[in-house]
């Protein structure tokens, strides 16, 4: 098992807090390592430490020379200003060195033809050098293709139309998503993710899921999503109070894993107080009497000589529940032919929806098609730019925001952030839900502005639980918690007795909690008939269009009611043709592309073999390798223009079924 890096006896502390002592850590060829335990314990810490970015207090940190390695933080404070397909393209080790040393020794050839009086000797070498870059050159595009860059970026949820796009002009997201696509591209040795999914909407996460799935290569990751986990990872790292610990298998299985060590410690534990209990009882009897003070003294000594056994030490985990909340009227929420356009662009067009009380509603659908705006409606946080939002007197709406930054004081300490929100709650119960979220009697009088992003999260949940309301408006509201904490949260919705309506990415959570699905899409909202699955496979080949400042759509006339029942009756008819027709189509072009990258690696691999001189001395086994480069340099050619001819076809066949709707 080929070892890319490792940690021998590492220390390291923060802000006075040791995060762990004395670690050893091997990572090896094909590991799929997920990084688990609470916010703060050290799981980002760790990541820096195998990037190169922080260095430890103690002990040392080895990586394999020529391991490449790729690290996508939760936030990276400054990008490049380069267009989006030349950052993700020219990302590969290399490539630009390689293109500028090749204009220069063009222009150096130029200069000698120019002279005149250089002599043929120069000019040869000159022109083998050319040669030997464009080889490289060659190889280089071979292993990391043009293909490749633009399948990754239409898997993230880039558009053709974003290719050209500066960094500078996206949002801070879709930069989190060009970084994660130029990782995705280079396909690092190791690979170093920290909440990649953050940024990423539901058909984006599907997407890289399936490309996870298929990684050759090492990667850790930290995700509060534990499906996400469970699907990608065959190792876990946890953070425990007793240390760092390792487990093989999925997050379920260290799961298993991890309570079948607690009983087995603990019947260890009774087993041994019942042994001592034994000799105990034996030398008290007994002390007394000459004749047993030979047997006494031994279990004495055995007494003595006894082990004790370590029990699993608790976390502290967030545990918290939501009270009761007034009934509230059988409709909480209604809206009628909902319009709201930023401009020119138009995210909502004519929207008419009602919520029935107790419903719990995930709003799914591709970043920027107007979740997080449909929720600010609602909460009142923006205004409609037509159409209305009926509220009946008995709705008492909470909203927490994906932002949290932008709900929170950042003056305040978090006792008064949350006394503020708690509209004459005790403060009494502002400290126990301030306790049940971790935030300790210290804790509570730290500053808003102090706190790290998990800890933001949990002062905005406890804003929401010491008055929750009874309709509950939530967008992203898992991102930046830990996995206990996520599922603390579940627990507590899960009880909720009020209306819930939630945007997010995470698909255990909405497996969990939803009893509906919205979907957003070209400024419409749709009740989707189908579940989750459905909805997830439907996102598997679409196109889908990001919502950056160029996505901009004419402000289109409010249809009719019955035109909006018609057309979500032909979307359905849509998916209905979609599965029957678009299904073979989308399978040809995915083995095609398949089959396309497999020939990219093998003429990559046969060409770095080409490159070393000690090949030439077999003549026989270098012309083999150049006809084999050869056959699949054809075959490439004729699978390129066999997908080109199968992508065509997927493409015209969508386009009818458009047509005809």
């Amino acid at each position: 098992m080929t070892t890319l890096a490792s940690l021998d006896g590492a220390s390291l502390a923060l802000g006075g807090e040791k995060l762990f002592d004395g670690l050893s850590l091997q990572v090896h060829h094909g590991d799929h390592i997920g990084l688990v335990g609470p916010n703060g314990s050290g799981k980002s810490s760790l990541l820096r430490l195998l990037a190169g970015s922080m260095e430890p207090d103690a002990g040392v940190v080895r990586t394999v020379p020529g391991v490449r390695i790729g690290f996508l933080p939760q936030e990276i404070e400054s990008f490049p200003d380069q267009k989006l397909f030349h950052f993700v393209f020219d990302s590969v080790p290399e490539r630009p060195e390689l293109r500028d040393t090749l204009a220069a020794c063009e222009s150096r050839l130029a200069e000698l033809q120019r002279a005149g009086s250089t002599s043929e000797e120069n000019l040869v070498a000159a022109a083998g050098e050319i040669a030997l870059l464009h080889e490289r050159i060659a190889a280089l595009d071979a292993r990391f293709s043009e293909h490749e860059a633009k399948r990754i970026l239409h898997g993230l949820g880039f558009s053709q139309d974003d290719y050209g796009r500066p960094l500078s002009q996206l949002s801070g997201g879709w930069k989190m998503r060009a970084v994660l696509a130029s990782l995705l591209f280079q396909k690092p040795e190791l690979l170093l993710l920290d909440e990649p999914t953050n940024h990423l909407d539901m058909p984006s996460v599907a997407w890289f899921s399936k490309f996870l799935s298929g990684y050759s290569h090492c990667f850790f990751l930290v995700s509060h999503d534990r499906e996400f986990l469970n699907e990608q990872i065959n190792r876990v790292v946890s953070f425990e109070p007793e240390g760092i610990r390792t487990f093989r298998g999925n997050y379920e299985q260290y799961l298993i894993q991890r309570d079948e060590e607690r009983q087995v410690l603990e019947n260890r534990a009774k087993n041994l107080e019942r042994e001592k209990a034994h000799l105990e009882q034996f030398v008290r009897r007994f002390r007394a009497k000459a004749s047993k003070a030979a047997q006494v003294q031994s279990r004495v000594r055995k007494l003595e000589k006894m082990d004790t056994v370590e029990l699993h030490r608790s976390t502290r985990q967030a545990r918290f529940s939501f009270p009761s909340t007034d009934r509230g009227a059988r409709i909480p929420v209604r809206v009628d032919d909902l319009c709201k356009s930023f401009g020119s662009h138009l995210v909502l067009d004519g929207v008419s929806l009602s919520v029935e009380r107790g419903d719990r509603i995930a709003i799914v659908g591709p970043n920027g098609a107007g979740k997080t705006t449909l929720l600010k409606i609602l909460a009142g946080e923006i205004e409609p730019s037509s159409g209305g939002v009926h509220l009946p007197g008995q709705s008492d709406v909470r909203y927490f925001a994906q932002h949290h930054a932008e709900a929170l004081n950042l003056e305040r300490t978090v006792l008064q952030e949350v006394t503020y929100a708690s509209d004459g709650t005790s403060v009494e119960r502002v400290r126990a839900v301030l306790g049940a979220l971790l935030f300790g009697d210290l804790a509570v009088d730290k500053r808003v502005s102090v706190l790290s992003g998990g800890e933001r999260a949990r002062v905005a949940l406890a804003r929401i639980l010491v008055r929750p309301g009874n309709v509950l408006l939530m967008d992203e509201p898992t991102n930046h918690l830990d996995l206990q904490t996520t599922e603390a949260l579940t627990d507590a919705l899960e009880t909720y007795d009020g209306t819930l309506l939630f945007v997010s990415h995470n698909r255990a959570f909405i497996r969990r909690l939803a009893t509906k699905l919205w979907v957003v899409h070209d400024g419409q909202v749709e009740s989707y008939a189908g579940t989750l699955d459905d909805y997830l496979w439907s996102c598997q080949d679409r196109e889908v269009t990001p919502a950056t400042e160029a996505a901009v759509r004419p402000a289109a006339q409010k249809k009719s009611r019955q035109a909006r029942k018609d057309e979500r009756r032909r979307a359905a008819e849509l998916r209905a043709a979609q599965n029957r027709q678009l299904k073979p189509l989308e399978k040809r072009v995915r083995e095609l592309e398949e089959a396309i990258s497999e020939l990219e690696d093998t003429i990559a691999e046969h060409n770095e073999a080409l490159s070393n001189p000690e090949m030439y001395d077999d003549a026989e086994r270098r012309d083999t390798l150049l006809r084999q480069v050869g056959e699949a340099q054809a075959a490439l050619e004729r699978s390129l223009e066999q997908w080109t001819e199968a992508h065509e076809r997927l493409e015209e066949a969508r386009a009818e079924i458009s047509e005809a709707g």
